[in-house]
């Protein structure tokens, strides 16, 4: 008989007299009581109970805001290049490496990251990600000198191996907390962080620091924006340290009670990366994903460049466009989680987002010459929209494609695929722009745009995680058929799901 009752006294009491004493869970805030409900967990017999905790909107906040703060620092430097090469006295390649540190450090870390997120869990992972964001951001405090440019890289790298911390946990995080139909959501929500930061990274520095020639006073407004995003952090960490917690008592849904169900003496992490590899539309995914993404970085980082070239003393202008990208992308990316929550149309979702990104890149990169400012905004805005709104949508399709391997894992490689082709990618435009011009290092990207949706057409779409969820419901309507004296549907004695 299947238990609907969500009172934990009546559950606790009938427990103690179907199955014996056992401990009582751990207190939870009156607010955590929520939703609950009791499933087959899928081995055809045992049940298991599933509930969402309202504290589940915190945490997923909470990481958002840590996000923000950590992908503000990638961008705080390149999008007011010219006045950090003025200042430290450096070229522009050296003023990309604040960026690019970003990505070159998360290719050896992300195996030993994503191991110790499988091993230690999210709390762990979410203290050392803070930590160490919180330490960049002080150390680059004593960095506004301009014979310190070797400081702020230090603190650069340590913002950046915050970063590996932080980019594979939204589709963990969600799977962890969220139940089936709202996880795609809650991914987005997790990315949704990240952009934001990325967003008053591109807003703020241009006018916190001004283009001032007077080498004291740009030392002053430098220091000044240093301080803000270091007092940020630091309240942020404090939150972490009392708030962050490893997991909900109970899970939130049928695929992670399975996933739970597993004994850890089982799970090989070695084991996990191998299979994976050997999964042939998630490798697909991997380095479609990367095409995308990787371009999204390269434009991040030049924006600044490209738009100077165009428009020159524009640098406020240029922060807003960049703006512009990532608040587009922002409603992108929960347009597209809650289409995904409501539809389950991963493959059809993704490829048409590809699509239209391809389509948003070249029409920004012809009208980025015309001369009106105007038109550089509503193009930008479009490539946004589409670009960054695909990323939930890699994250989740990838946790569709490798259930019930470890999300932690799947993004992981996501986003390894994402900074190596983002470093390409940076470079290659960087040089193309110096040498030819802004467009040609769009057309560029375009065409490993127009590779990477060709890829994207070739997955197959194996939805794992939604066969194991799909599994659960069949099974729940059949134990209720059976108490009425219905037959159990026949896809389920044929043994189809």
């Amino acid at each position: 008989m299947i238990e609907n009752s969500c009172d934990p006294q009546d559950r606790s009491a009938r427990d103690t007299e179907e199955n014996g004493p056992r401990l009582e869970a751990k207190n939870q805030d009156a607010t955590d009581q929520i939703e609950c409900s009791s499933i087959p967990n899928g081995d055809g017999g045992s049940v298991a109970n599933v509930r969402l905790y309202k504290r589940r909107w915190l945490i997923v906040f909470l990481f958002s805001s840590y996000s923000l703060s950590n992908a503000y620092q990638w961008i705080q430097y390149g999008i007011i290049s010219n006045i950090i090469m003025k200042f430290y006295t450096v070229d522009s390649f050296a003023v990309d490496w604040l960026s690019m540190v970003f990505m070159l450090t998360y290719i050896p870390f992300i195996f030993p990251v994503t191991w110790l997120l499988d091993k230690k869990g999210l709390r762990l992972t979410a203290l050392v990600a803070n930590g160490l964001n919180c330490a960049g951001t002080w150390i680059k405090v004593a960095s506004a000198r301009p014979d310190l440019f070797g400081v702020t890289m230090f603190g650069q790298f340590a913002s950046s191996l915050a970063q590996v911390f932080i980019l594979g946990m939204p589709s963990r995080l969600a799977s962890v907390w969220f139940g089936a139909d709202e996880v795609s959501t809650a991914c987005s929500i997790g990315v949704f962080g990240n952009q934001m930061g990325i967003a008053i990274g591109f807003l703020v520095p241009p006018i916190l620091v001004p283009n001032v020639d007077n080498m004291t006073d740009l030392a002053y407004y430098i220091r000044i924006m240093f301080y803000i995003s270091a007092g940020v952090a630091t309240f942020i960490f404090i939150l972490v340290v009392i708030v962050f917690q490893e997991k909900p008592e109970i899970p939130p849904s049928q695929a992670q009670a399975q996933a739970r169900s597993i004994p850890p003496e089982e799970y090989s992490y070695t084991a996990s990366i191998l299979r994976l590899l050997r999964n042939r539309p998630f490798m697909l995914l991997v380095v479609s994903y990367g095409l995308n993404v990787g371009c999204f970085y390269a434009v991040s980082t030049l924006l600044n460049r490209m738009i100077i070239e165009h428009y020159p003393g524009e640098e406020v202008n240029a922060g807003r466009i960049g703006l512009t990208i990532v608040i587009a992308g922002m409603v992108g990316s929960l347009i597209c989680g809650i289409w995904l929550d409501k539809t389950k149309t991963y493959k059809q979702t993704t490829l048409i987002v590809y699509l239209l990104s391809l389509i948003g890149m070249l029409v920004y990169a012809f009208t980025l010459n015309l001369g009106h400012l105007w038109v550089v905004f509503i193009t930008a805005g479009l490539l946004g929209f589409f670009m960054t709104g695909y990323l939930p949508l890699g994250f989740e399709f990838a946790v569709e494609l490798t259930y019930p391997e470890s999300e932690g894992t799947s993004s992981g490689l996501l986003n390894c695929s994402a900074q190596i082709f983002g470093i390409i990618f940076t470079i290659s435009q960087g040089k193309i722009i110096d040498r030819w011009s802004p467009l040609a290092g769009n057309i560029f990207l375009s065409i490993f745009l127009l590779i990477g949706a060709v890829m994207t057409g070739f997955i197959k779409s194996d939805l794992r995680r939604q066969k194991a969820n799909l599994h659960a419901q069949v099974q729940t309507k059949t134990a209720s058929d059976v108490e009425q004296g219905v037959s159990p549907p026949k896809a389920l004695k044929e043994g189809k799901l």
